[in-house]
Formats: structure tokens, sequence, C-alpha cells
């Protein structure tokens, strides 16, 4: 009997790792029922039988021994005379089982079979992809860069899978090259030109979350509940964290002893600096607690407009602000509250380090007054304008613009 031989074939498929032997004998044997069909009218009376592990596939045709001359479906009957010749005993209305041959089916017809397969396996690998990263996203996955492109990334899963980080998704300060590891949440799972296209990011709030639940077992157990994240992808990030166990700090136990626990968060997010914060449904001391490390004297709050106004003390300002305004941008966020912050000078003749005024004043204006020995809001406005002038390399304007933001301190 001669068996046709797949192996050149399915050497083809042995990049298509994620298809199981089943799926595979099925997609075969669907390809080839499709093609009995369309060259004989019906494929119901084939067998057919793949062998994927030595490659070869077995079609048996069925039909039934009719009197010479009484054949009315050369697909489902055979003559007598012929099926004699395959075995001698045989007798009218007993079945006959052929093998099918090499010889049976055209080149053009094995070229079709060759392509359709192919296409087959293709699509179910396609779709394959797509159900299996629907179902991850909101999960971290890790993978190794094995292409680097300007816009984007291309990453490799331990299947082989590609993925998408693109640069929008990446922590600015994010720097790889082929070959390295490394670890995203699955943001969406898309459709492209009929292939999945699975997209990964770096800055998401989800992706904190899951590392928070990775190294915080509290969080992973759900005793301590995270009620909302912002983020200023590798700059600066706050969470509020909520325990309904009483037993249970969720601050301290989302830091760590000695900050263990955040250090492997931190060190994942290339250094962004992480506030973890008490939840509370008390705004005013919401607010307070979100715009850490800065300590406040007063809050007033318009809860219809959603605004909120804080007095601090001078020296606070600049902490409540942070570095590139991120503190305060980020505790609006968390709060769902436009802050407004003023200094609280309740002393009157209180001097203010100019460093203060670092929201209002660009720092290289600040360096041409403290270049003269003014590092105090006071000691520049004991000079008059023709003298900052003189000492500094400040337009008069600008000097006047600085004298106006420094006496409305005091007023």
């Amino acid at each position: 009997m001669e068996n046709l031989n797949l192996v050149e074939t399915f050497s083809e498929f042995k990049e298509f790792k994620n298809i199981e032997r089943e799926t595979m004998m099925r997609i075969l044997e669907d390809v080839f029922r499709h093609m009995l069909a369309k060259k004989y009218g019906s494929a119901d009376n084939f067998d057919i039988i793949v062998n994927i592990d030595k490659g070869d596939l077995e079609i048996w045709r069925n039909r039934i021994i009719v009197d010479d001359g009484d054949i009315e479906n050369e697909n489902v009957e055979i003559a007598l005379s012929e099926a004699i010749k395959i075995e001698p005993d045989f007798e009218v209305g007993e079945e006959v089982s052929e093998a099918m041959k090499m010889m049976d089916f055209g080149r053009r017809e094995i070229l079709a079979i060759r392509q359709n397969l192919i296409a087959k396996i293709q699509e179910y690998e396609k779709n394959n992809v797509y159900k299996k990263y629907v179902e991850k996203i909101g999960e971290i996955i890790s993978g190794d860069v094995y292409q680097v492109w300007k816009k984007e990334i291309l990453v490799l899963d331990e299947e082989g899978i590609e993925l998408i980080l693109p640069k929008s998704q990446q922590i600015k300060h994010d720097n790889y090259r082929k070959g390295d590891n490394l670890r995203a949440v699955v943001a969406k799972v898309e459709m492209e030109n009929n292939n999945p296209r699975v997209i990964l990011s770096r800055t998401s709030e989800t992706f904190l979350e899951r590392l928070f639940e990775q190294e915080v077992p509290e969080v992973y157990d759900g005793l301590i509940t995270i009620k909302k994240i912002v983020r200023e992808p590798g700059e600066r990030a706050k969470i509020a964290v909520e325990s309904y166990d009483d037993r249970i700090d969720p601050v301290g136990a989302c830091v760590g002893m000695k900050g263990s626990r955040i250090h492997g968060i931190v060190r994942e997010l290339k250094n962004e600096n992480i506030d973890v914060i008490n939840f509370t449904s008390n705004v005013a001391l919401f607010i307070q607690r979100a715009l850490s490390p800065a300590k406040i004297s007063s809050i007033t709050l318009d809860e219809e407009n959603r605004r909120a106004e804080v007095y601090m003390k001078p020296d606070q300002v600049s902490l409540a602000i942070g570095k590139g305004g991120y503190n305060i941008k980020l505790a609006g966020k968390l709060s769902g509250y436009e802050i407004d912050v003023y200094r609280d000078t309740d002393i009157d003749n209180e001097d203010v380090d100019l460093l203060e005024f670092t929201d209002e004043i660009d720092e290289w204006i600040i360096e041409e007054f403290k270049n003269i020995g003014c590092d105090t809001a006071k000691s520049v406005l004991a000079l008059d304008v023709d003298e900052l002038v003189r000492r500094t390399d400040l337009e008069e304007e600008t000097v006047k613009e600085v004298i106006r933001i420094l006496k409305a301190e005091f007023e």
C-alpha cells in the first residue's frame, strides 16, 4: 500500500509550536476531506488516518460491490469484476476498502492541498494567539527583546509569539537591547490585517498594580485593597491603599521592612518615586496625605467645583509642588480635586528663601540673585530696581516682575 507521504510538508509546520497533536490531525483531516468532496462529490465514504509522528497519511475509500453494469455512482459502488482483482473471495453486497495512491491525485491537487494546509494552520495559530492574549489583558508577562526600533520594541514570549512594546508605553528611562528580558502588562490585543497584534505597556497604572500584587502577599490575597493609582511614569507615582482588617497597616505592609517590598518595584520602574498613602473618605485629610511629604497649615474645600485651597508655611511649598510639579499634579489626580497652594505667612517679619518661589520664578533667575548675595525675598526687596539690574545680568522687566512676586508674598 502506498501512503501519501507528507514528511516534507509536515517539516514546514514545526514552527507552529502551539498546535496540539489532536488539533493538527483534525485540521489535516478537514483539509483532505474537503478536497475529496470536491473531487468525488462526497467524502462520506472515505476514512482518513493521519500519522503525525511518521509524517504520513492514509486515505481509504469504501465502496459497495455491485454486479457489472449496475453501477450508478462510481464513488460509492464498485463492479464485482474490479473487486475480485483486489480480493478473489469478494461477493456482491460486500464492502471494499481501497487505499488511495499518490497517482490518484494530480500535481495541481497536491499543491492546492499543501497551500490549504498552510493557510488553515496559520489561521488557527493567529486565532489561538488572539484568544490566548485577550484572556491575559491586564496580566504581567515576561519576554525577551528581539528587535529594537525607533517607535517600538519587538518582544518574544517563551513560546516565540511576537509582542509589541510601543515607545509611548515605555518608561522614559527604559533602555533595552536585543536579548534583554523585560516585564510589562498586556494592554490590549487587536487584529491588524488579519494578524493579532499584542500591545504591551510599562506606563499604565495596571502595571504598577500588578507589581504590588506580586511583591505584597496581602494585596494579592485581598487583605489590602488598592483604591487608586496615579503615575507620571519613571518620575513619581501615588497609590492609595486600604485594609478592612485593623490589625494590618496597609502602608507598612506595602513598603515592607526597611522598604524591602517596594524597592523591587522601584527598581523595575527605573527608580520611580512611589508614595503609598492610606485611603480615607475624609477629602481634606486625603488631600493632606496626598501632598506628602509637605505639611499643610489649613485647607478650604469647594466641593461643588472640586477645588481645594491649601495653605502652608513657605518652606513647605516647594515640597508640595515637588520636582517638575509632579507631586501636586498627582495629588490632584489622586483626590480628584484641583489643588491651589498658598503660602501661609502669619508672621509679618518672616523672611522666605528664594528657592520657595521656584513655582513662579525660573531657577536660573533665582541663581542670578543668589550670585550677588540675595538668597531671600527680603534681601532682594532691600535693593532698588536699578541696583539689581546693575549687579545682575537680568533685564529691568524681569527684575520688576520678580519684585512684584516677592512683594505679594508679604501683602
